[in-house]
This record gives structure tokens, C-alpha cells and sequence, in this order.
């Protein structure tokens, strides 16, 4: 079978590779579609050692259910299936409360990352990582398994504060970001504040139901002062979907007392914690921040009934399998509109 391989650090090949076979407790998925995600990007660039090589990038899967393994009940070929991408060691604290992404004796992993995935015509996966999605189409169902649930997951978190008529700023309008605005506007009544660089992403924004768009640069800090009122007031919730030091310095300007600052984006930025004392604190009194990771199974469940629902749609951009490269190419250059899907 055709897969997109990392065979050393940093180089991406299109290769032959043996189909695999189920073994037990897994299930064989003819793949449908995978979502491209910058944190292939960060598996590319990593050092050596840090993950393995060659493996089978993809971590945002879904498709149809060709063979299962030894013991495996409930799944029959031809079954249509969304993968939950983290593998944990399923006996620590974490896992054993269904939080698999809070694993505490394994890295941060899973299919994809340390094992294979999805940019394959086929990809091996436990049992225990499928969920059903009926007759949705799978271009929309795979890049829900990240796109969709890490913000769905941030949301979570911050669910408490996202209180009716208050206001939430999301920063980056990208795969993750388009993702959050809607489930935003799908489950609470926040006043949504959408801030990027690029005009057509904020179009994508009001689109998706953001209040307000604010374009990233010099003035951003005052536009949405504007709106959320001066310090120590602000936004209840900041959602940094890019994680840059720029963005992080708007992020924790324009939240407010008490407020919750999430760093979804993983763009190698730094938030600087100083309480008060000599000099002005880098944070507002009182504000909590967070740094989610993917998300529960459950909420994976919760993201795709919101899809088969269709209060939240994800806005694609499709590649065939040999046009991996070249896609990973767009959004290293940040050229994406929404999430760029391989279609293998």
C-alpha cells in the first residue's frame, strides 16, 4: 500500500509499505481521510530521538472499517469510524479517570506520533480508539478528532467563565480557531471576539458566527479594549490558538481580572508570569492559565454529535495522498484555509 512516511528526521517520502494485518484488541481502517495539523510540522522538525523513525504520519483519522483482530466485538467491516489519537498507558491515574491526554507514563503520543497513522491507505488501530459517525462525511469526520476536539476540549475547561453576554477572544482563525468559533457559538452565548492576520480569515470567522474580528498587528490590543472595556476589566476567556510570543502578549493584555487564558496553539512562544511588585505584573490578579491537550474520548463523542448534527462543519481543503508534501508545504507557509485534508 501507498503511505507518507517520515524516514528520517525531517524527510517526508511517499513509499511502499506491507498493508498491515489487525492484530488482537485492533481493528484494520481502509482510511477515508486525515487532517494535516501543525504539530506534524513540530514531529518533522523535532531533534532525532524524539520520535520514532520511519513511522506513518497522521494523527487526525477517520474512515471504514476493513478487518478486525482477535477479540474484537462490536465493529464489523464497512462501519464508518472517527479515531481518538491518543494511545495512553490506560493504568495511570489520568487514564484510568478517561483522561487519556493527561497520561502521566507515557509522552505526549499516540497514532501518528508514535505509532503509525493515518496517511496510508490503511492504518492498524485499537479497538478501544473508534467512534462511530454514521453517515458523515469522513473529509468532515477526521479533522474533528483534533481540530475539533482540542478546542472543544479548551472550551471545556473554560466553561465556567464562558458565561451568557460575556465576551471570549479567540486568536488565530486557522484549523483549530474556525473549529472554536463555532463551538463557541454552538454551545454558549458568549460574545465572540475573532482576531488574525489575514482578512479572509476573519471573513471565515464572522461566517462561523464571531461577534466581532479584530486584524492582528499594532492596534489589535486597543480594538478590542474597545469592546471588552478598559483594564482591570476585559475578556473572560482568551483562546490563543497560535501561541507565538506576539499573540500571548495580546492574549494576557486584554484578559481581564479573574479571567482564563488558554494556550491552544503550540507556536513556541513564552508567557512571562511576574506578580506584582517592583514592576507591573504580566498577568492580571486572580487569572488562570491553561495549556489543553487534545482531549477525553467523551468530548471526541460530544465534537462529532455536534458534526452530525451540523452546528459545526469544518472548512476543508483536500489533497490526494501524493500531494502530502506540497500540503505540508501551504501550511508551513501559513497558505491554508481552514484544514488541509488528505483524501488517500
Amino acid at each position: 500500500m501507498r503511505a507518507v512516511r517520515m524516514t528520517s528526521p525531517g524527510v517526508l517520502e511517499q513509499v511502499e509499505v506491507p498493508t498491515p494485518t489487525a492484530g488482537a484488541g485492533e481493528v484494520l481502517l481502509a482510511v477515508g481521510a486525515v487532517g494535516l495539523c501543525h504539530s506534524d510540522l513540530h514531529v518533522l522538525d523535532a531533534p532525532p530521538g524524539l520520535f520514532p523513525t520511519p513511522i506513518t504520519l497522521g494523527h487526525e483519522t477517520a474512515g471504514t472499517v476493513e478487518a478486525v483482530g482477535a477479540g474484537v466485538t462490536g465493529w464489523t467491516p464497512g462501519d464508518r469510524a472517527a479515531v481518538y489519537g491518543i494511545v495512553g498507558c490506560g493504568t495511570c491515574r489520568g487514564c484510568l479517570s478517561g483522561a487519556e491526554n493527561q497520561c502521566r507514563r507515557m509522552p505526549p503520543g499516540g497514532i501518528g506520533l508514535s505509532r503509525d497513522g493515518g496517511l496510508a491507505e490503511y492504518v492498524n488501530v485499537p479497538a478501544r480508539n473508534l467512534l462511530r459517525v454514521g453517515d458523515m462525511d469522513l473529509t468532515q469526520a477526521a479533522p474533528l478528532t483534533d481540530a475539533g476536539l482540542t478546542p472543544y476540549h479548551a472550551v471545556e475547561l473554560a466553561r465556567p467563565a464562558l458565561r451568557p453576554g460575556t465576551f471570549c477572544v479567540v486568536i488565530g482563525i486557522g484549523g483549530l480557531g474556525h473549529m472554536a468559533v463555532q463551538i463557541l457559538t454552538a454551545t454558549t452565548a458568549v460574545r465572540i471576539i475573532a482576531v488574525d492576520t489575514s482578512v479572509a480569515a476573519l471573513d471565515l470567522a464572522t461566517r462561523m458566527g464571531a461577534h466581532h474580528v479584530v486584524q492582528a498587528g499594532p492596534e489589535a490590543v486597543e480594538r478590542i479594549r474597545e469592546i471588552v472595556g478598559p483594564a482591570p476589566d476585559g475578556a473572560d476567556v482568551v483562546i490563543d490558538c497560535v501561541g507565538v510570543d506576539a499573540t500571548l502578549t495580546t492574549a494576557r493584555t486584554v484578559v481581564s481580572t479573574g479571567g482564563r487564558l488558554l494556550l491552544v496553539g503550540l507556536g513556541g512562544g513564552t508567557l512571562p508570569v511576574r506578580p506584582v511588585a517592583d514592576a507591573p505584573p504580566t498577568l492580571p490578579l486572580e487569572t488562570s492559565v491553561e495549556i489543553p491537550f487534545w482531549g477525553t474520548r467523551a468530548e471526541l463523542q460530544e465534537v462529532i454529535a455536534l458534526g452530525r448534527a451540523g452546528l459545526i462543519n469544518a472548512d476543508v481543503q483536500t489533497f490526494p495522498l501524493e500531494r502530502t508534501p506540497e500540503a505540508y508545504d501551504l501550511l508551513r507557509r501559513g497558505e491554508v484555509h481552514g484544514r488541509a485534508v488528505v483524501v488517500p
